[in-house]
């Protein structure tokens, strides 16, 4: 680990950190959300938001009078960070209860996409994140839009990847104890859709589905 930034590495448990691309592509790819923290004006601030990755970057949006983008978008330095979780761990002790997740750490800064096919190229990729194939479907995005929005992409050059997976570790003396331990697996899932008011008769569509 000598060559991996210092703040990259965690604190405790480092054996749980993985600096593999993959790794750290799979979960920002599986995850919907990031957490995007920073310090403007001596005090902290921590916002959740929609994200995607494409190649190498990850792409955040917001009115281009959001404080929180307008903030951001100067150039500090911001953590963004996310994480899935997958079981929660029940052991025979408090002590030793846990849960297992996936999570990436991120240290960047903002580059602020200029050009207006870029941005809608952006926003195309985030949409099809958020509802796959729905880019297609839907009534086509208008310039004013596009312009009434800021895309920013973060470069994934510092990043890290913690997870946890397995069962329980309990103390070998508790192993003999009447109390049972194991994992409750945990699942985000999408449900059948529900119209609105305005599309009753509205066939739901394949993507959707």
């Amino acid at each position: 680990m000598s060559s991996i930034p210092e703040h990259l590495i965690p604190s405790r448990l480092a054996k749980r950190a993985d600096f593999d691309q993959e790794v750290i592509h799979s979960i920002l790819d599986e995850a919907l959300f990031c957490t995007v923290s920073y310090v403007s004006e001596g005090k902290p601030f921590s916002i959740p938001t929609a994200f995607v990755r494409y190649k190498d970057k990850i792409y955040i949006h917001g009115s281009v009078g959001s404080h929180f983008i307008r903030e951001i978008e100067k150039g500090i330095p911001v953590c963004i960070s996310v994480t899935l979780m997958d079981a929660i761990v029940v052991a025979r002790s408090a002590f030793h209860h846990s849960i297992n997740y996936r999570s990436v750490i991120l240290f960047a800064t903002a580059e602020k996409v200029e050009k207006l096919e870029d941005k809608k190229e952006a926003f195309e990729w985030l949409t099809n994140k958020i509802v796959p194939g729905s880019w297609g479907y839907l009534r086509t995005i208008k310039e004013n839009e596009i312009k009434k929005t800021t895309a920013l992409a973060f470069p994934i050059h510092e990043a890290s990847a913690k997870l946890r997976k397995g069962m329980p570790i309990d103390e070998e003396e508790d192993l003999e104890l009447p109390i049972w331990s194991g994992l409750i697996p945990l699942q985000t899932l999408r449900q059948q859709p529900v119209a609105d008011s305005f599309s009753q008769k509205i066939p739901v569509p394949v993507h959707l589905l």
